[in-house]
């Protein structure tokens, strides 16, 4: 009898391994399982929980002035102060304040936030699912407090730029090269948060699409930045480039999440600033060198001398077999490993940036090879460090602590295999 038991909860345990590992065709509705879940939650905290003022009111003030004829962004102010964000964020809120009866409709605007967190996760969903990421590590993607509470609890405009950042991800995948050009410029034209990603899309453009691609991809990104902000640029182009992108942005101690713990005299200083600067650009330029140029099988030098004499790096030959090697799991892991080793080295980062980060952990995790109870026990430290209000020496450094070891596990990982894969010579040309 006792054999049997025994038998039978061994059968058990490997058939749980096998759905979680995707071994079994029951498998297949984890992920929609999860996402109506996630949906009945979402309907819950509208629901439930009240909505917290934050930058709401101050978005729908801004976008009254622009309404009104004021396109001079030095002079568009809201409760919390003046526009700092470009032109597509400017359109957004528009759409938004007349949907939502000028703004006052917040119920309204909590649904339309609840639909694109769903949008959001239906978008991250089928990306994992591209690269094949087990059912086991869905679970992450739907437990985040602090993530609904972004969304759905404080409309913040960084739910938008997420959303297009995903959807980047998602054409890209697909080799849908200039609608995930067009995709990626939208987010960045709601926040310049997105320019932390910008050395990796630009590396998958170039492996993917070749270089005279490359180009043409860099110049509608470029130009669709330009044909936004046209109606701002005639009126004060200088203005609209200080206000929109501006990157000299006074930074507050006490709305930090990430670097409370080395105190507010080393955060605001000059040396500090300086050196998660210097960090960032070191960082960057290991993983180019050694993880993210890895499909051309070629050093760093090989590929950027020929790029400033203006040529391409590949003979047409080889960027054809490069391209096949842009496989959907380099994408997401070149894109989401910038994101994160942005996010370790930013100067500050507010709780709104969660959205950035909290749908790529999961992923680096995974694909870094760690065990799975790791994976769960850094994803729960992550997730209680974004929890505590107001931050504290503890919980930033949990913050940077998480994002560190993530981006030293993406490091250390096993690279991909770079073989060809069966995308034929023309496939990496755009349709």
């Amino acid at each position: 009898m006792a054999s049997k038991d025994a038998g039978l909860v061994s059968q058990a345990v490997k058939f749980v391994f096998d759905v979680a590992n995707g071994r079994n065709p029951l498998s297949k509705l984890i992920a929609p399982c999860l996402f109506l879940f996630d949906a009945v939650l979402c309907a819950l905290i509208i629901w439930k929980i009240p909505y917290t003022e934050i930058d709401w009111k101050a978005y729908m003030e801004q976008v009254a002035q622009y309404v009104s004829g004021e396109h001079d962004y030095t002079l568009i102010k809201g409760g919390t102060g003046p526009l700092v964000y470009p032109a597509a964020h400017v359109y957004t809120y528009t759409a938004l304040y007349y949907l939502t009866d000028e703004g006052k409709n917040i119920l309204l605007a909590q649904q339309t936030f609840a639909g694109l967190y769903m949008a959001t996760l239906a978008l991250v969903m089928a990306c994992y699912s591209k690269a094949k990421v087990p059912p086991y590590v869905f679970p992450l993607l739907i437990l985040s407090k602090r993530l609904h509470s972004v969304f759905v609890l404080r409309c913040f405009n960084d739910c938008f730029a997420a959303f297009f950042l995903w959807l980047a991800i998602f054409l890209f995948q697909r080799r849908q090269w200039t609608a995930a050009s067009l995709a990626y410029s939208w987010g960045l034209g709601i926040k310049m948060s997105l320019l932390l990603v910008l050395p990796a899309v630009g590396i998958v453009l170039l492996l993917g699409r070749g270089f005279a691609g490359a180009l043409r991809c860099a110049m509608i990104m470029l130009n669709l930045q330009i044909a936004i902000a046209t109606p701002f640029l005639q009126t004060n182009a200088k203005g609209y480039a200080s206000k929109a992108f501006e990157l000299t942005r006074q930074f507050f101690f006490k709305w930090t999440v990430n670097w409370r713990f080395v105190g507010e005299e080393t955060f605001l200083s000059r040396p500090f600033s300086l050196t998660l600067l210097a960090m960032h650009a070191l960082v960057l330029t290991g993983f180019v060198a050694n993880k993210w140029l890895k499909p051309t099988r070629k050093p760093l030098s090989a590929i950027i001398t020929p790029i400033l004499q203006f040529t391409s790096p590949f003979s047409p030959q080889e960027e054809s077999i490069v391209a096949s090697r842009v496989t959907p799991d380099y994408v997401m892991t070149s894109i989401l490993s910038a994101n994160a080793i942005g996010l370790l080295f930013a100067r500050t980062l507010h709780y709104q940036f969660y959205s950035y980060l909290a749908w790529s952990t999961p992923y680096l995790l995974w694909r870094s090879g760690a065990h799975p109870v790791i994976q769960y026990g850094l994803w729960a430290l992550q997730e209680w460090a974004w929890n505590v209000f107001p931050s504290t020496p503890i919980s930033s450094g949990v913050v940077v602590g998480v994002l560190a070891i993530t981006i030293a596990l993406a490091a250390i990982q096993k690279d991909e295999n770079t073989a060809p894969t069966s995308h034929s010579a023309r496939e990496h040309k755009d349709a």
